[in-house]
C-alpha cells in the first residue's frame, strides 16, 4: 500500500519593509530579496506588502504603512498570521523602546508573530529573545540619537561658512551651486536641488532690479511709514511682480522685511567661520 507524504500548506504572511531616505544602505528591494528568500526557507507564502517609503523610524507619524499593518491586525482584516521583518530597526527607532515593544504585543496578542528575518536571533518568546531585542532597540534608538546630533553640527557648521541649508528664498535672492573646491558651478533654479553630497549651495543678491526693489521697500516701510498692507497694494497698482511673478501680498511684504538674510542676521556671499 502506497502512502503519500502530505506537505504543510505555506503560512500565509505580511512583510513590513521600510527605509529612512533613498541613499540607505538596506533599499526596500534589498529589504523584500531577503525577507522572501527567509520565508522560503521558513515554509512562508507572503500575502501582502506594507511599505514606508523615505520615512523615519524615530515617530509613527506619517507611516501610513505600519498605521496600516496594524490597523489591519487590531480589527481582524488581515489575510495572514505572521509579520516578516528584516531586523528590529526596520520595525522602528523610537526614542522611547516600550513604543516598538507594543506594538509588537498587539500584533501577538492578535495573534500574528513577528519575525525578524535579519537577526540572529528566534523571535520565540524567550528570554534570551527578549533580551537581545530589548539591545537592538536600545541600540537603534541610541544610533538615531546621535545621528541627528551628528547631522546638526554639520548643519550648524556649514550655516556658519555660510552655506544655505535649506528652506525658501526670500525675493531679491538667488543659489549659487559650489563645487566641492568652493569653485561657483551654476545658479539653480526654482525646485532644483544640488545633485552631489559634496555641493554647497550659498545664497548670493538677484537681479538689480530686484534688489533695487527690496531696497524701496524697505524704504517705504521704514522712511515713509507706509504699512505692510499699503506697500502690497502700491506694488500691485505698479504691476510690479512679486516671486515667481505672482501678486504682492502682506504676508510676502512682512517676511521680506522680517528676513534675517535682509536684516544682516545672515550673510550672502561673504563665508564667516569661528
Amino acid at each position: 500500500m502506497a502512502f503519500e507524504l502530505q506537505t504543510a500548506p505555506p503560512i500565509r504572511a505580511a512583510q513590513y519593509i521600510r527605509m529612512s531616505t533613498e541613499h540607505q544602505l538596506y533599499s526596500l528591494e534589498n529589504q523584500a530579496m531577503a525577507i522572501r528568500e527567509y520565508a522560503e526557507r521558513r515554509g512562508y507564502t507572503i500575502v501582502q506588502t506594507y511599505e514606508d517609503a523615505g520615512k523615519s523610524g524615530l515617530s509613527i507619524r506619517g507611516r501610513d504603512g505600519l498605521k496600516q499593518l496594524l490597523a489591519d491586525v487590531m480589527t481582524g482584516q488581515k489575510t495572514f498570521s505572521a509579520i516578516l521583518v528584516l531586523d528590529v530597526s526596520r520595525w522602528g527607532r523610537f526614542p522611547d523602546t516600550d513604543q516598538s515593544a507594543h506594538y509588537e504585543f498587539l500584533c501577538r496578542d492578535a495573534g500574528v508573530a513577528v519575525e525578524y528575518c535579519g537577526e540572529e536571533f528566534e523571535n520565540d518568546g524567550s528570554m534570551v529573545s527578549a533580551i537581545l531585542k530589548n539591545m537592538k532597540r536600545v541600540m537603534a534608538s541610541e544610533y538615531s540619537r546621535e545621528l541627528s546630533a551628528k547631522v546638526s553640527r554639520a548643519h550648524l557648521q556649514q550655516a556658519r561658512l555660510g552655506f544655505r541649508q535649506g528652506g525658501p528664498v526670500p525675493y531679491g535672492v538667488r543659489r549659487l551651486l559650489l563645487d566641492k573646491d568652493g569653485e561657483p558651478r551654476y545658479l539653480l533654479g526654482s525646485g532644483e536641488q544640488k545633485g552631489l553630497a559634496g555641493d554647497r549651495v550659498l545664497l548670493v543678491p538677484g537681479p538689480p532690479n530686484e534688489t533695487e526693489l527690496v531696497r524701496r521697500i524697505f524704504n517705504m516701510f521704514v522712511a515713509e511709514g507706509q504699512s505692510m498692507a499699503g506697500i502690497s497694494v502700491r506694488l500691485n497698482k505698479e504691476g510690479v511682480p512679486s516671486t515667481y511673478g505672482y501678486v504682492w501680498t502682506t504676508g510676502r511684504v512682512a517676511s521680506l522685511l522680517k528676513s534675517e538674510l535682509m536684516i544682516a542676521t545672515m550673510s550672502t556671499t561673504e563665508r564667516r567661520t569661528v
